[in-house]
């Protein structure tokens, strides 16, 4: 274990420094526990003198770990040593003791810290700088921790994310809901606290919460093209820290994610078993996990690679971003959709850089740590349960020392750290005590090492402990309904050998939900090592800019990128050509979109460049808004002829648009639209509207805010693909019931024009 948390320490001395002291002082405890010598010298080395209750090293001195006491001799700002004691009674929740005190101390830390971040509602706080409960945090961190912890304040805080009986989602790169599309991971954590309670009632109470939240989705960001789910990366909600600059949010949402994806999958399956249990229908719902499973194995697995990839992006035909995307990775093997053979080789071969699993991997260049360039203890923790889920010890091992780390060296559990440093220092934005990477840190305990998961019907044990990890481990006053467990765990490995409850074996490592009373449980691992499969530990890295295209003539042009070994050119998502040169010409008279990328000498692909759609001036049909609806009369500027159209939740809520085209086939179209209602980076007023094309539903169209009354500003929304017919063809735009965006209130945009483009 020693040798494998130095590991990290390889390429920071200060690090070097501090582990080695941390490391050895956990080695004195364990010599003093034995030997009981009070003061003598009981270790000496040329570095290190190692009493029983301090090691020194010249004027360093780091302290005895106990499992209520840590100090680390990291030097904060302030120049004074940082410290952690217990100081809070924990009496009351789970205890923990095993042979690594560290984790014991790190065990009780994040206990305490939970208890801290309950709020005088009865809610968790998000951290100790982040105030309020965040969906998609309090989410992850129940399914994590806090369903069988805390189920009570976990209820309490779930249920303020809930307005008109659908999910809250929370703000992301602008205007939240359907920009961002997370919000589903709400019903998973749901379902976790029924699983961990067997409270019919709370089922009866997420029911209608969760059907109307997947029905609006289904109408609002499902993508029958390509069977997936549109918008966000899951809590990757800060545009440019993963997506390409030329991205706008009206991109975002057109995108479709990895793991958003499978949280829509997963909570279809959750719905469908929600349903069973209320004796309602559900066979939709089945259909649509089925089905999505399906898509997600068609769109992102990237078979040279071993792994998924990042997500399809790039109006309006969509590639894969080849990076790899962690929590998306982890949650695929989590809820089963990554069958075996996928699941192995998403573990051993998806990038691991030295200081952990990056949010994504290669890194973005000229983009500050936060979501880039960074380790997430929360999102470490998914990847340690996969890893433990598919055998891996090599990247159990190491994901384990990632977290403990992080928390043993800074005393606290942070949300985020530099990838290149393993600092918390450096990052964007930061807080100690946040709510998922403390969840994360007991998961390690509770899900991994006595492998505790739930089912409607009792608890299953599958305890996954590598060869480093073992001895014995004890958690104590364990509450599960109306039973009281104390879990030994004894020895390593990855197969239970026996387990006892009360001295009698038990044919399977499984207790009935029915349990009553007190009861000890014990199980023996087979001490069998499980060290076979590899893990894919690389350097940190980054891959190539972007390159920047331009049309000149009939010439496609970009300037040369640095280190690029050749580049890539996509004509409407395929792949047209891979060339050396940095132009290409182009036939003028076909409307296609243009897309390049440059790739490295490792063979990473950089982003695209922003899609160039080209079409010949006859292919394109412009139809003003306002000879349909009476013209507005607000002060805004810079719109194409006579003016333009207010739309509301209230006003103009369905306008019908009559298109003559010359010629039956396949368009595309789009609207040019203001949205001023609020900020580009954050709040909740995305414009929505339902688009139908000659009587039939197409889809819906959203116009993402573009700034705070920036009502002159102009884009183009979404576009779809219609077929129309020579003549007469009607274009409606609709406010439905299932168009109310996060605000409810303000839904608002103006239109300009619709524009229509010949493809065929």
């Amino acid at each position: 274990l020693c040798a494998i948390l130095l590991n990290f320490a390889l390429n920071d001395k200060q690090t070097m420094k501090t582990l080695k002291i941390l490391l050895l002082t956990l080695l004195s405890t364990n010599l003093y526990s034995q030997e009981k010598k009070g003061q003598e010298l009981i270790y000496q080395s040329n570095d290190y003198s190692i009493y029983n209750d301090e090691v020194k090293q010249g004027k360093n001195t780091a302290y005895i770990i106990s499992p209520t006491n840590i100090k680390s001799n990291y030097k904060i700002e302030n120049g004074d040593s940082k410290e952690w004691n217990l100081s809070m009674d924990i009496s009351k929740l789970p205890s923990y003791k095993s042979d690594q005190l560290i984790v014991d101390a790190l065990f009780n830390l994040s206990t305490e810290e939970s208890l801290k971040n309950i709020e005088s509602d009865s809610t968790f706080r998000t951290g100790a700088k982040w105030g309020g409960v965040w969906t998609r945090d309090i989410s992850y961190s129940i399914i994590l921790a806090f369903a069988y912890l805390q189920p009570e304040v976990a209820k309490i805080s779930l249920m303020k994310k809930v307005k008109r009986e659908r999910i809250i989602q929370d703000t992301g790169s602008g205007g939240a809901w359907p920009v961002s599309t997370d919000r589903m991971i709400w019903a998973v954590a749901a379902w976790e606290i029924y699983k961990t309670t067997g409270d019919k009632k709370w089922l009866g109470k997420i029911y209608p919460i969760i059907k109307n939240s997947l029905d609006d989705d289904w109408k609002t960001i499902y993508d029958p093209s390509t069977g997936l789910y549109r918008g966000e990366s899951s809590f990757l909600d800060w545009r440019e820290q993963t997506y390409p600059k030329w991205m706008s949010n009206m991109d975002i949402y057109v995108s479709e994610n990895l793991g958003t994806n499978i949280v829509h999958y997963q909570a279809n399956n959750v719905f469908v078993e929600i349903s069973k249990l209320l004796n309602k229908p559900n066979a939709e719902y089945h259909d649509r996990a089925n089905n999505l499973k399906k898509s997600i194995d068609a769109n992102f697995w990237i078979n040279d690679k071993g792994f998924y990839g990042q997500y399809l992006y790039g109006r309006p035909n969509l590639n894969l971003s080849p990076r790899s995307e962690a929590l998306g990775e982890a949650l695929s093997i989590y809820f089963d959709l990554a069958n075996s053979e996928k699941s192995k080789s998403i573990i051993s071969k998806s990038p691991v850089t030295p200081f952990g699993a990056t949010c994504i991997y290669p890194q973005i260049p000229e983009i500050p740590p936060y979501h880039n360039n960074a380790i997430w203890p929360f999102v470490q923790s998914y990847w340690n349960l996969a890893a433990a889920k598919t055998g891996n010890e090599k990247a159990l091992v190491y994901g384990l020392s990632s977290i403990y780390r992080a928390a043993a060296l800074y005393l606290t559990n942070y949300e985020n750290f530099v990838a290149e440093t393993g600092d918390f220092n450096g990052t964007e934005i930061n807080s100690d005590r946040m709510l998922w990477s403390m969840a994360g840190n007991l998961a390690m305990v509770y899900r991994v090492f006595m492998g505790i998961s739930f089912d409607t019907s009792g608890i299953a044990f599958s305890p996954t402990i590598p060869k480093v990890f073992g001895g014995n481990k004890t958690l104590s006053n364990f509450k599960y309904r109306n039973a009281i467990l104390d879990i030994t765990v004894n020895g390593f490995g990855k197969k239970i050998a026996s387990i006892t409850m009360d001295g009698k074996l038990l044919d399977k490592a499984f207790i009935p939900a029915s349990t009553q009373g007190k009861h000890l449980i014990v199980i023996q691992m087979d001490n069998e090592s499980f060290d076979t499969d590899s893990i894919n530990m690389v350097p940190n890295y980054f891959s190539l800019k972007s390159p920047d295209a331009k049309q000149i003539g009939n010439m496609i042009q970009w300037p040369t990128i640095s280190n690029a070994d050749y580049y890539i050119i996509y004509r409407d998502s395929k792949l047209l050509k891979k060339t050396k040169e940095t132009k290409l010409e182009i036939d003028e008279s076909k409307t296609a979109t243009y897309k390049v990328t440059a790739v490295d000498k490792k063979g990473w692909e950089s982003f695209s460049s922003e899609p160039l759609l080209i079409t010949p001036k006859n292919n394109l049909i412009t139809i003003e808004i306002e000879d349909f609806a009476a013209k507005s009369t607000l002060p805004y500027e810079n719109f194409n002829g006579k003016g333009f159209v207010e739309f509301s939740s209230t006003f103009n809520k369905e306008v019908a648009i009559k298109v003559d085209v010359k010629k039956t086939g396949k368009y595309l179209l789009d609207f040019k639209y203001s949205n001023g209602s609020g900020p580009w980076n954050t709040e909740n007023k995305c414009a929505i509207r339902s688009l139908y094309t000659n009587g039939n539903y197409t889809g819906a169209v959203i116009f993402p805010q573009r700034g705070t009354d920036l009502w002159s500003d102009w884009a183009y929304s979404n576009s779809y693909y219609v077929d129309l017919k020579k003549g007469e063809n009607s274009i409606i735009v609709k406010f439905e019931d299932w168009n109310n965006n996060m605000n409810v209130e303000v839904n608002k945009m103006m239109l300009d024009n619709l524009r229509l483009i010949l493809v065929n």
